[in-house]
Parts: C-alpha cells; sequence; structure tokens
C-alpha cells in the first residue's frame, strides 16, 4: 500500500496500490513465476508487497524448471502443458524432495507416463472416509474465511477477503520454507474467498464430485459467542438456545444436510455428528438430539462454552474436561441408556473430540496447559472409565493455532519426551495413551497444516502415532470446506513418507501401502460398521451423487440453513427417505466437462 494509505492514480499503476518504487522491484506474477503445480513465490494483487523468493523456494523452482524443459522436449510438449498435467505434479514433488528430504513418494517415469502417475496415486479401489467435513449455515458465511485464507496462501483471494498477513501467524515466523504465509496446496489456487464457498452447493460439488471420499461425517462446532440484543460485545452462551444462535450449524442443520445428500445419492455417502452438550442440564436436550436427529456419532469441544451443571439462565455455560464426573460423566451415562440407538446408528458411542488447534493462549504456559483449554490430559480417565465408547480426539491433539514452526523448533533443538521430539501435546497424548485401545487420533487440520509447508513436523506426527499406537487407531480427516475439495490432501497422504533416516532413529514404522488404506477409510469404516471394499459405483452400496443435486435441495433445507421464521431447524427435512439413484455415471460425466489446469498465479512477485 503507498504511504499515508493512498492509492497511486499514476496510468502505469491503475490495477496496484504500489508506489512508483516499490513497484521497481517488482514483475508481473503471470510473466515471471513458473506455472509449477506447487506454488514456489508468493503472490501479491497489488494491495501488499509480496514476499521476496527464499532460497530454498528458489531452488524448488530452478530443479522444477530443469526438469519441465527436459521433459517436455522429450514429449514434444510446450512446457506450460507438461507442468499442468500430472508429469508437472511429478516435478513438484520430485524438487521438494531434492530440497527438503525424500517427504513424497514419487517416481521419475511419472514425468513422462500418466499409467506411472496413476500407479503412485491414490489407486482406483481405494475407500476413503473422510471424518471430518464442515459447512456453514447461510447466516453464517464468514466463519470459514480466515481458515481458507490461511490455507491459500497470500495473494488476490486473501487480499480481497480482507486478509494481508497469514492471521494465524502474526509473528511472521518462517515456515519450512522459508515463508510465513506459504499456500498450503495449489489446489486452491487463488480462487475467491468468499462466504458461498462454505455452504450445502460447495459440500456437494467438493467432496463427492472433486475427490475420492466415499463417506463423510459432517460435524459441527458450539464454538461461537452470544450477541445479546443491544450489546456491543459477545459474551459466552448461558443457554443452549443462544449457543445455537451463533454456531455455524446446529445439530439440527447436520442431521438434515445428512439425510438430503444420502436420499439424492440414493445410498448412505453421509453421516452426521449430534452435538455433545454435557451437563445434568443439558440432558434434556442431548435426549431430544438422539429422538429428532438420529446422530451417527458425537462431537464435543472441551474448549467450548458448553457444559452447564446450574439451572440459573443468567450464568455463562463453562467449558469442560473429559474425566469431570460431575459434568461429562452424566452424559456419557445418557448415551449408554440410548444404546439401543446402536442397532441402525453403529456408532452412537464414537465420542469425537476436539483436542488442540488451541486459541486460548500459549500452549507451553501452565495456565494455557488444561484440559479445558485444550490439552489431553483428561483423556485416559474417560477411556478407561468408559471402555465401551471410542474416543476420537479431532486434530490428533496438536496444540499449535494452524501453524506449526514451534513444532519445528523443538525438533530442531533436539527437546525430547522419552525419546523422541516433543511435538506439543501430540507426543503426550500418543506415550499416555498408547495402550488404551478405545483411543484414536484423527488428523484434520493438523496434516493440512503440515504436509507441505511443516514435512518434518508431519513426519513425527504420523512416525509417533504408528511407534506407539499402530496404523490401527489413525483416521482421516481433511476439516473441508475450509481448505476446499479434501482431494488434495488424499493425493498427499497417499504419497507422503517418513524419511528412513528419520524413521531409523526414532523407531518410527514405516508408512506403506496397507497403512495409508487403513488411514484413510478402513479404520472409520470399522468404527462405524461400514463395508470399505465396495467403490463408488451404479450397482454398489456407495452410488454416485446425481448431478443436478443443487436443484433437488428441497424448499425446507433452504429454509432451515437460512434461519427462515417458522424453519424447524430441520425436523422436517429428517423425515424424508432416500430415493434411486438416476444418474449412474454423474463423476465420469462431470470430469469429462471439466477443462485445463493452468496454474497460474494472477498479481504481483517480488522481482528475481
Amino acid at each position: 500500500m503507498a504511504e499515508g494509505g493512498q492509492h497511486n492514480p499514476d496510468p502505469c499503476d491503475t490495477d496496484s496500490w504500489f508506489s512508483r518504487e516499490q513497484l521497481a522491484g517488482l514483475e508481473r506474477a503471470e510473466a515471471a513465476e513458473l506455472p509449477t503445480a506447487v506454488p514456489t513465490r508468493n503472490v501479491s494483487n497489488g494491495e501488499y508487497v509480496p514476499f521476496a523468493q527464499t532460497a530454498a523456494q528458489r531452488e524448488v523452482e530452478a530443479r522444477v524448471a530443469a526438469t519441465a524443459d527436459e521433459t517436455a522436449r522429450r514429449l514434444r510438449l510446450s512446457r506450460r502443458r507438461f507442468l499442468c498435467g500430472t508429469g508437472g505434479m511429478a516435478a513438484s514433488f520430485m524438487a521438494m524432495n531434492e530440497v527438503f528430504g525424500p517427504f513424497f513418494d514419487v517416481s521419475p517415469f511419472e514425468l513422462v507416463e500418466t499409467a506411472a502417475a496413476a500407479e503412485k496415486g491414490p489407486p482406483a479401489d481405494l475407500f476413503v472416509f473422510d471424518d471430518q467435513l464442515h459447512m456453514v449455515r447461510d447466516s453464517q458465511g464468514a466463519a470459514g474465511m480466515p481458515l481458507r485464507a490461511a490455507s491459500q496462501g497470500a495473494g488476490a483471494a486473501s487480499t480481497a477477503a480482507g486478509f494481508k498477513a497469514n492471521p494465524f501467524n502474526p509473528e511472521g515466523f518462517p515456515d519450512e520454507l522459508g515463508n510465513p504465509w506459504s499456500a498450503w496446496t495449489d489446489a486452491l489456487q487463488q480462487t475467491p474467498n468468499a462466504g458461498t464457498d462454505f455452504m450445502l452447493a460447495s459440500l456437494v460439488k467438493d467432496v463427492y464430485l472433486d475427490s475420492n471420499v466415499t463417506v463423510g461425517v459432517l460435524s459441527n462446532a458450539p464454538l461461537g459467542l452470544f450477541l445479546p440484543p443491544g450489546a456491543k460485545e459477545p459474551i459466552p452462551p448461558r443457554t443452549i438456545a443462544e449457543s445455537l444462535s451463533s454456531e455455524i450449524l446446529t445439530g439440527y442443520q447436520t442431521a438434515a444436510v445428512r439425510d438430503f445428500v444420502n436420499r439424492i445419492a440414493g445410498s448412505t455417502r453421509m453421516l452426521a455428528h449430534g452435538q455433545f452438550y454435557p451437563g445434568k442440564h443439558n440432558l434434556e436436550f442431548m435426549q431430544r438430539q438422539i429422538e429428532e436427529c438420529r446422530p451417527d456419532s458425537w462431537k464435543g469441544y472441551t474448549i467450548a462454552y458448553s457444559a452447564k451443571d446450574n439451572d440459573d439462565p443468567k450464568r455463562g455455560m463453562d467449558r469442560w474436561s473429559l474425566d469431570d464426573e460431575a459434568i461429562a460423566y452424566p452424559t456419557y451415562e445418557l448415551i449408554h441408556r440410548n444404546r439401543a440407538r446402536l442397532s441402525d446408528r453403529p456408532g452412537f458411542f464414537n465420542i469425537c473430540i476436539h483436542k488442540g488447534l488451541t486459541t486460548l493462549g500459549d500452549p507451553s504456559d501452565p495456565a494455557s496447559d488444561q484440559p479445558p483449554m485444550g490439552n489431553p490430559n483428561d483423556i485416559p480417565k474417560a477411556a478407561r472409565d468408559w471402555p465401551e465408547f471410542n474416543f476420537i480426539i479431532y486434530h490428533a491433539a496438536w496444540a499449535p493455532l494452524f501453524y506449526g514452526q514451534q513444532s519445528l523448533r523443538a525438533v530442531r533443538e533436539g527437546r525430547l519426551l522419552n525419546g523422541v521430539p516433543d511435538v506439543q501435546w501430540v507426543t503426550r497424548m500418543a506415550q499416555q495413551c498408547a495402550h488404551l485401545p478405545n483411543v484414536y487420533a484423527e488428523l484434520g487440520t493438523t496434516f493440512a497444516a503440515t504436509v507441505t509447508t511443516f514435512p518434518t513436523v508431519c513426519a513425527h506426527i504420523l512416525g509417533q502415532f504408528l511407534k506407539y499406537w499402530g496404523p490401527e487407531r489413525i483416521v482421516f480427516g481433511s476439516d473441508s470446506l475450509w481448505y476446499g475439495a479434501p482431494q488434495w490432501q488424499i493425493e498427499a497422504l497417499w504419497r507422503f513418507q517418513i524419511p528412513e533416516a528419520m524413521a531409523a532413529k526414532y523407531g518410527y514404522p514405516r508408512l506403506d501401502e496397507q497403512s495409508r488404506r487403513k488411514i484413510l477409510g478402513i479404520n472409520s469404516a470399522r468404527l462405524y460398521q461400514l463395508n470399505s471394499r465396495r467403490p463408488v459405483s451404479p450397482g454398489s452400496s456407495y452410488k454416485p451423487m446425481p448431478r443436478d443435486f443443487a436443484a433437488q435441495v428441497p424448499a425446507e433445507l433452504r429454509a432451515t440453513l437460512a434461519d427462515a421464521p417458522g424453519s424447524r431447524q430441520g425436523s422436517q427435512a429428517l423425515q424424508q427417505k432416500p430415493g434411486p439413484d438416476r444418474l449412474a455415471r454423474l463423476r465420469e460425466d462431470y470430469r469429462a466437462a471439466g477443462g485445463v489446469r493452468d496454474n497460474l498465479r494472477h498479481g504481483w512477485v517480488a522481482r528475481g
């Protein structure tokens, strides 16, 4: 931005906010940046000065360029066309391996053979179960924009959405690429960051048309603060009604979307979380959810103001702990009393709990290192006291808020906990819960936030869970729609590997094909008693999504998601029954109609 915040009206600068001095150090990204599959520069749309390309990024780009020039000549293709195909993706993975270490399983044959790329990529028979999907109701569209900005990196989309710096790295710490705000995936490119990206139409398209997800769990989050009428500052909700009014999606709405998706697919393609509100004075609401929403499993947040142990409507609800016998245990007892629901909801005893990703102070501060603030210390007692329940710990209890700089520092400084790098809260949970077979780690956001920008941290997280728990107790979740379609994460996990030197030093098992299959779907299929051996096809128990899904959204569901006056928060939509699948070849038709990716980033980059 020009000094004083004034736009420079110079004719040569009609589409930027740069001064003449700033423009002297910049050039157009479209012309300057190599269109690699994985971005190698920070791109600005003209409202802030882009970060200079780091030495490591220059090295990656140079290696990709050399590979692309040589291979494109052999294939008689232009360099740009090569980079936008499967060979270009392989070239990026190969260059990153050469610069940062062997983190991705990629073969040189993929440069020239699409069949080789298909062989290395996710197989056609891969069963993918996404344990954590999110969408928003119409009134809460902006809720996902900071998360999208963090994953999208700097550029036109983030700036247009109001983000001029990484919203979760205010100190500007560098990642392993040397950048404080790298894009996690090129799949998002610079698509607009808007509230509609997180609503129903995007959910169906991104998950069921643009990815290999077979079954997904739609989640919800009671994290909102309540703004009383006439007040200027929000407060913790005092009642469930106040909490529901500020949530991105209620349990009723979650169930309504699930039933809509399954109806138009003619099969079970989506499951729904019920909202875990603990405390004696929330039991009536919990029972009502069971009867009206028929939840497939439960989602709770110890960091949320969601526990009520008093009948005073003027007192706010509190944060809580999993092992609190006065607060949490009555709710466990209620769920256990309703165990007959297991006959048609086999995952009814799955208690999914948000841990880590704390927004509440410094996780290393004793005042913040507490179970109600997100640490995992309350898991062992609860898991031992309630062995019939599966405690699925979302985000794998990774403490930092979306950014792995603190974890990387611990690794590089050699800070160990019982012989392995002490990755904040992850290592503690992995060791504390090693012998508790009913505790699972879910990878939502944690994997996405580390796999490309902090691959060393990612390798230690996966390695430690494999070492202490084995591959049977790790489950995949993408936390989409926050980070676009889940496909890029599926492909990254399928290719990701723990470097041999790291594995040998710390005793980490190999992340082999069978382990990946278990993590990506088989483990969750077991937890929800679903068939993991059937691909999506017209004759399968998992049928394709119809292409005209948007036209099939019923008026009742539209009203529910819009919080329209008189809508019943989804109870009417719950009565709808699945119907037959009508467009069996949807996915093939959809992909056949798609364009070719160009990998272009539009805007300005620092002059090399």
